[in-house]
């Protein structure tokens, strides 16, 4: 009886890696497997058509020797200097904006919400025309009040300010939602503490609400972080790297290796390198969230 019993609880026991294993079996095939194949063919020199050969770390020197590769690495700090903080701001306004109980509480919300699941490549081809410097609507809208628009596109100065500002139009409503969930669970006796004892708007903005949404808004701002340095739809479509090399972006600039050039050694190098200027950056977030996030 006891051997019997032991068998269905060593079967039962099976069935859970069972269910599990079409998973496991697709994270290793499609993911652990390519990031070890990788990790190999960053070691050596492989151009499609050619066998590889071994050249140890001669990709990582000449990459790291290389002045495109800063110019792109700094372009991509770039582009996310500009749009975390404003994405961000953009979310949270909305987000305290519609956290206010009024009327048509839902449509606003799929509003805001609606560029999110908006296909990133249509996205990118109306503003293409928006911004377009000859027939673009906000150029026109500029001359109505007397303002000669810049080609935005196509000069190297505007441009990636541009690509910044679409992507803000395009992701702000996802970090609202993140955010309006953390708003929905601060108390309101706080607030109604606080606006009894004579304290405004900014002030209880200040110092209740920020400091209970800050742990919801540290994760919106390293997932928001990352995001910005995986930034690559938008450059691809709308200016194609340029004008010249003036918003190739990191993730570009892998594509364009393996895709283009076809140099897939170098291509895997360059993603290694990306990976650990992420994992560097956000490690340093993490470090520095005792000096911000609340901790209760």
């Amino acid at each position: 009886m006891k051997s019997l019993r032991a068998t269905n609880k060593s079967e039962r026991g099976r069935w859970p890696y069972l269910y599990l294993a079409p998973i496991l079996i697709g994270l290793s095939v499609f993911t652990v497997g390519p990031v070890i194949v990788s990790l190999f063919l960053s070691l050596t020199h492989y151009e499609i058509g050619l066998a590889p050969h071994f050249v140890g770390a001669a990709n990582y020197r000449d990459l790291l020797s290389s002045r495109l590769f800063w110019q792109v690495a700094g372009q991509t700090f770039y582009y996310a200097f500009i749009y975390v903080p404003v994405s961000i701001a953009v979310s949270l306004s909305l987000a305290l904006l519609i956290e206010k109980k009024t009327r048509g509480l839902a449509f606003f919300r799929t509003v805001y919400f609606l560029p999110v699941v908006t296909s990133t490549v249509a996205a990118a081809i109306i503003w293409s025309w928006l911004y377009n410097g000859d027939v673009g609507l906000l150029n026109y809208l500029l001359s109505l009040i007397g303002i000669t628009g810049p080609q935005w596109l196509r000069n190297p100065h505007w441009a990636m300010p541009a690509i910044a500002l679409m992507s803000v139009w395009k992701n702000a409503g996802y970090n609202m939602m993140i955010l309006l969930a953390g708003l929905s669970q601060i108390p309101t006796d706080y607030h109604e503490a606080a606006r009894l004892d004579g304290a405004s708007a900014f002030r209880r903005f200040r110092t209740i609400t920020l400091p209970l949404i800050s742990p919801v808004l540290f994760f919106v701002v390293v997932v928001t972080t990352i995001g910005a340095f995986q930034v690559f739809e938008q450059t691809y479509v709308m200016t194609n790297g340029g004008p010249g090399t003036s918003t190739l972006t990191l993730s570009y600039y892998i594509w364009q290796m393996a895709f283009e050039f076809f140099d897939l050694g170098r291509a895997s190098a360059l993603g290694y390198l990306f990976f650990l200027i992420v994992l560097v950056f956000t490690f340093v977030q993490f470090r520095a969230r005792k000096r911000w996030v609340f901790q209760p």
